[in-house]
């Protein structure tokens, strides 16, 4: 196998931020000169977890793991040496030279040179706008908007100029001899019938849109000229390629990640220029979405980073229905969210313009509401709250958002304020508040002021949700079982239809069922997930494929074990709790009654007195366990 320099290695470690790898797994926050999180490699009730971005190291104060950015891949990853240090070149766009046995420039990614092309083809339009006269009335237009010199600079902004003679892209990367399928492969061209490749951007603006890790992975260009058509709409951005999922990707999220770990969240803004004006005004922490709405992928990408989401869109009529559009999405998350309106008519480049960055800042520090308060306006759209009917129409739907909200003092809030604004008694919207709450159908409903925090256990965070079909209750419980075998169906219910916990247990190093049936099943479920695509298992057809009726027998069971969707989180921990804490006692009564068995064989009174008050003791922790046994 080729060797990899050390030297090689050493500029690797340095070059990747250990921070930025970690935090793809757990949640990073800025306590002191650390930042501290979860362990990834323990079950921990506080944050034991540090990581030393000076040093580039971390720690666990708990389980006192240690290592750099390569030992924790392996450990956390199940990675070799070798393939984590490739992972690690990849994470950073470095091709890997080898010392021997390998073909000179062999990259550590088949996606190695996608990144090398954009990062040229960024270079490129940044070049032509800073630099030569055809850029020259795209940085007018820049300048006119605000942006400065330095923030150009610092996101990249380029220009693709007009279609001339030839295709500016097309031939520099030809006369580079870049290879025609890779060319292809990249997005940044068209293809005409004769195979000819074009240049897709040409008179526009260019926004480099860059991964995680700071890597340019395509370009999103604005329309210089006045109008947009069809064929030439006032936004493109590139095509999905293998470096570039639109919905996984947040305009931005390398920079304000950063900033996220030190301010505690992470502000989502409207468009590109949005957040690059509150860059340039202090606001680090902005991100923007591909398109208008949220996808459930870029949720997960945020909530891996903070607990904290700040929606700051324009406050005309097109902003309020995109705010609530982006809470609709949230909705089902575990962020806090707050709300942030702009003035009717600024967006935050105008806004900045008009009364500096200070201001700016202060405005977004104070005008902050949360999303019931923004929905209780919302509600207001298009109503003649002086017509009675209308008002009794508005004031049902408000209370049927006030009974959403589980914090009683926010809860009550709401309350007087619509009894103060319409003239009504506070006690008689408490009581219709509290009927519309006991009938409204079971949410995962957090305080918009302290949301429940997902548990962890293993390497990696997970969040519920609920199947996206449902098995009927049974009016007859399911028969009352052992802490371990107890543990193990209603752990394989939430595998069954959970992608997130599956996801969670199988990052759980050498986890397996105790009891054979429940591995055989466990196998049967991965096989047919695996086969058909689908995100939860369909159990009817599963216990079609099963020939064993007692395996059918406890499917049955296990579609029993319906739990509430507040408690999934924690009932999916004790049950990993169990089958790791519980199970291995039963496992030692096994082998010593086993053993002592033999001993009995063979007559050694000294084995068999040694054997018995061992597993009296083993008998004494089973017994103990089990009258903590709840079903």
């Amino acid at each position: 196998m080729p060797q990899i320099p050390r030297e090689t290695i050493d500029q690797l470690r340095n070059q990747v931020d250990i921070a930025d790898v970690i935090s793809q797994d757990i949640q990073l926050k800025k306590q002191g000169k650390n930042l501290m999180g979860h362990c990834p490699f323990h079950e921990d009730a506080t944050p034991s977890f540090s990581v030393n971005e000076e040093k580039q190291y971390f720690y666990c104060f708990s389980c006192h793991r240690s290592g750099d950015v390569f030992s924790y891949l392996e450990q956390a990853h199940d990675l070799s040496f070798m393939e984590a240090v490739e992972q690690v070149a990849t994470t950073a766009g470095v091709d890997l030279p080898r010392e021997s046995n390998g073909p000179s420039g062999e990259s550590a990614s088949p996606n190695t040179p996608l990144y090398r092309l954009h990062e040229e083809a960024s270079r490129l339009y940044h070049h032509v706008l800073v630099n030569t006269v055809a850029g020259q009335p795209a940085l007018n237009y820049l300048t006119k908007r605000g942006l400065s010199r330095e923030l150009i600079d610092q996101f990249n902004l380029g220009f693709a100029p007009a279609r001339g003679e030839e295709d500016l892209l097309v031939k520099y990367f030809t006369q580079k001899g870049i290879d025609y399928q890779l060319m292809r492969a990249s997005g940044l061209f068209t293809e005409d019938q004769t195979g000819q490749l074009h240049d897709r951007f040409f008179d526009r603006v260019i926004y480099p849109i860059k991964n995680a890790n700071g890597q340019p992975i395509a370009f999103s260009g604005r329309l210089l000229a006045k109008k947009a058509t069809e064929n030439a709409p006032k936004y493109l951005n590139s095509p999905e390629t293998p470096i570039f999922n639109k919905r996984r990707t947040l305009f931005n999220l390398d920079q304000a990640k950063k900033a996220a770990r030190k301010e505690g969240h992470l502000t989502l803004f409207e468009g590109f220029m949005d957040v690059i004006s509150a860059f340039g005004a202090g606001v680090r922490s902005g991100i923007a979405s591909m398109g208008t709405s949220f996808t459930d992928e870029q949720v997960a990408v945020i909530a891996r980073i903070t607990d904290k989401l700040t929606i700051c869109y324009d406050g005309d009529a097109a902003g309020q229905n995109a705010i609530n559009r982006a809470l609709t999405m949230l909705a089902a998350s575990r962020l806090t969210l707050r709300v942030v309106q702009l003035p009717v008519g600024m967006d935050p480049d105008e806004y900045v313009q008009a009364n500096g960055q200070a201001k700016f800042q202060e405005y977004l520090a104070h005008a902050e509401e949360t999303p019931t308060a923004f929905r209780l306006n919302f509600l207001k759209q298009g109503l003649n709250l002086a017509n009675q009917s209308e008002l009794l129409h508005y004031v049902e739907a408000a209370l049927r958002e006030v009974a959403k909200v589980t914090d009683p003092v926010e809860r009550d809030l709401y309350i007087q304020q619509l009894a103060k604004d319409y003239h009504l008694n506070p006690a008689t919207l408490t009581g219709q508040v509290q009927e519309l709450a006991a009938t409204a159908a079971p949410r995962p409903s957090y305080p918009e002021n302290a949301p429940r925090q997902p548990r962890q256990v293993g390497t990696r965070r997970y969040q519920s949700t609920p199947p996206t079909t449902t098995t009927a209750p049974s009016t007859q419980a399911p028969p009352l079982l052992g802490k371990v075998e107890l543990a193990q169906q209603r752990l394989l219910r939430e595998m069954f239809h959970n992608p997130a916990v599956r996801s969670h247990v199988g990052a759980i190093e050498n986890f397996h069922f105790v009891d054979r049936p429940y591995q055989l099943l466990d196998a049967a479920a991965k096989e047919q997930l695996q086969r058909t695509g689908a995100d939860e298992v369909d159990v009817a057809q599963l216990m079609g494929e099963l020939t064993d009726a007692k395996l059918r027998t406890i499917v049955g069971q296990i579609e029993q074990r319906v739990v509430p969707q507040a408690a999934v989180d924690e009932t999916v921990d004790d049950c990993l709790a169990v089958l790791v804490d519980v199970a291995p006692i039963e496992q030692q009564i096994r082998e010593k009654t086993a053993a002592l068995q033999e001993a009995a064989a063979l007559n050694d009174q000294q084995l068999i007195t040694k054997l018995t008050i061992e597993l009296i003791d083993l008998r004494r922790q089973e017994q103990k366990m089990k009258t903590e046994d709840v079903n």
